[in-house]
């Protein structure tokens, strides 16, 4: 009961919410998110692990009939609830959350990075799937792109090195590659289906925010031909790029993906 107490009352003092910081790259990246999910996902139930403040929960309520979010901060919930109102929600840590339910899809997204024992969170997840379903779990690739950059520029001392936001704003633990996650994955007993990767982010977020907002994407960007299908979202074109990219070359991605099932 105490560690659930000092671990509940930790989750409460991280500020960080999906909707609240790097607004304009984060919006991108949920929305690749979403479709990646939906490209591995079974069925029309979902149980959302943990949902935060449900930005892509509401997303993913237009694709499943049942939808259940779980998390441990009571103020992420109270900004779920208000997105997802059609969604049930649930304050608690994943390991104390109870349910006979078994679900088609069972999501863990952005979670294994937080958790004390990802092995135990793997399992408890694991538990709520029907069979024949399939586990999600995302996380962030420490060995992105932009991070090989950073280490190179010297900003970074080693890939996996977690910065100042991820400890003290985002609350990670650990950092993730495409091996380690699979090793994580098969510790539990799980079958591993597949592994990839989503978006191929080459600048820091705060850059590739900036860039969003501030890019010549009206005319005259430089990169190739001009003057032609001028009515072309060029933003656009280029996240859908980098996301297909992505595809292609995952252990390079802004997030890496396993698929799992019994």
């Amino acid at each position: 009961m105490k560690n659930y107490i000092e671990e509940k009352q930790r989750q409460e003092t991280f500020p960080w919410q999906r909707g609240k910081f790097h607004v304009d790259y984060n919006k991108v990246l949920t929305d690749f998110k979403v479709e990646s999910c939906l490209e591995n996902a079974p069925g029309d139930s979902l149980l959302d692990l943990a949902c935060g403040d449900g930005m892509l929960t509401e997303l993913f309520a237009k694709h499943f009939n049942t939808v259940i979010g779980v998390d441990a901060s009571s103020k992420h919930l109270d900004a779920a609830r208000v997105r997802v109102p059609s969604a049930t929600f649930h304050e608690c840590l994943i390991e104390d959350f109870a349910s006979n339910q078994k679900f088609d899809s069972v999501f863990l997204l952005d979670l294994l990075e937080h958790v004390i024992d990802p092995s135990a969170v793997l399992s408890k997840a694991a538990s709520f799937v029907k069979p024949g379903g399939r586990l999600i779990v995302h996380v962030p690739n420490s060995e992105a792109v932009n991070r090989k950059i950073a280490v190179l520029m010297g900003t970074l001392t080693s890939c996996d090195e977690l910065s100042p936001f991820d400890i003290d704003i985002a609350g990670h633990r650990r950092s993730y590659n495409i091996d380690t996650l699979a090793q994580e994955i098969s510790r539990t007993g799980l079958k591993l289906v597949k592994t990839g990767g989503i978006f191929y982010k080459m600048l820091s977020t705060p850059q590739i925010d900036w860039f969003l907002a501030n890019g010549l994407w009206e005319s005259g960007h430089g990169w190739g031909r001009t003057g032609e299908e001028k009515s072309k979202n060029w933003q656009a074109e280029f996240c859908r790029a980098c996301y297909e990219y992505g595809k292609d070359h995952p252990r390079d991605c802004n997030v890496i993906y396993a698929v799992a099932t019994f």
